[in-house]
C-alpha cells in the first residue's frame, strides 16, 4: 500500500526541515517550512511510478511551490524511475522525483526546481490552515479506505469527550474548543443533540465515535475547520 512509503518521504522532507503531515486537502502529504509565509511541498505517492501519479501531481501543482512524486523503486531496474522520457518529462513539468527502495531508503531521482510561482493562492491557504490546526500527525499518507483525521473531526471529537460525562452549555465548551458552537450547530458526523437553548448532549453515534477514536481530555484551538 502507498501507506508503507509515506513515513520513509515524511523522514525524508523533515531532514529537510519540513514539517510534514499526511491527507490534507486530498494530497498524500503536505509539508510546510519553518518559514513565514512557508514554502509549501505537496507529496504525491504511488506504489509504481505511472501516469496516474503525473497526472495527480498535475492537479496539485498549483497550490505548492514544490511538488514531489515518489514511488517504490523496482528491484530489477526496469521500472519508470530507470526511463529517461518519464524523468525529462518531471523535468519539464517541474517536479522533484523519490525513489523509494524495499529497506526505505529514498533517493532523489529528479530534484525539483527553485519554488515555483503559486498560481492557486486560495487552495494553497486552505492546505496551510489545515497543516497547522490539525493536531500532531494523525493520517497516514497514502491512505484511500478510513475516514481522514482531520482538524474539524479533531475538534467535534474534543467536543464528544467533553460531552460524555452529561449535557453542557455550548459557552463552557468555548474556552477549549473555540468552535463548538460551530460543530454543535452543524452537527455534521451527527454526533449532538441539543437539549435546550445552547445546551447539547451526545448522541449514540457519538459515543460509537468515541469509542472507535478514543480520547483524551484535550484542548482544541483554531479558527474554522473544514470537515
Amino acid at each position: 500500500m502507498e501507506t508503507a512509503l509515506y513515513l520513509p518521504v515524511k523522514r525524508f522532507l523533515e531532514k529537510l526541515g519540513f514539517t510534514v503531515k499526511g491527507e490534507i486537502g486530498g494530497c498524500d502529504l503536505v509539508a510546510l517550512s519553518g518559514d513565514d509565509p512557508p514554502v509549501v511541498v505537496i507529496g504525491e505517492l504511488k506504489l509504481a511510478f505511472n501516469l496516474e501519479l503525473i497526472l495527480q501531481a498535475v492537479d496539485r501543482a498549483g497550490a505548492a511551490d514544490e511538488v514531489w512524486i515518489a514511488a517504490k523503486v523496482s528491484a530489477r531496474g526496469k521500472g519508470r524511475e530507470s526511463d529517461a522520457r518519464y524523468r525529462n518529462l518531471c523535468r519539464r513539468l517541474g517536479f522533484g522525483m523519490l525513489g523509494v527502495t524495499d529497506r526505505g531508503d529514498v533517493e532523489v531521482l529528479v530534484p525539483p526546481p527553485t519554488a515555483a510561482p503559486r498560481r492557486n493562492p486560495k487552495k494553497r491557504s486552505r492546505l496551510i490552515t489545515e497543516h497547522r490546526k490539525r493536531k500532531g500527525d494523525p493520517a497516514m499518507g497514502g491512505s484511500t479506505r478510513a475516514p481522514i483525521m482531520t482538524a474539524y473531526r479533531q475538534q467535534a471529537l474534543a467536543c464528544a469527550c467533553a460531552l460524555s460525562d452529561g449535557p453542557r452549555r455550548v459557552r463552557d465548551l468555548r474556552a477549549d474548543i473555540p468552535d463548538a458552537g460551530k460543530i454543535l450547530l452543524h452537527n455534521v458526523y451527527g454526533w449532538f443533540d441539543r437539549a435546550e437553548r445552547g445546551i447539547y448532549v451526545l448522541t449514540d453515534a457519538g459515543r460509537a465515535a468515541l469509542k472507535r477514536w478514543p480520547q483524551q481530555q484535550m484542548s482544541a484551538s483554531g479558527a474554522e475547520a473544514t470537515p
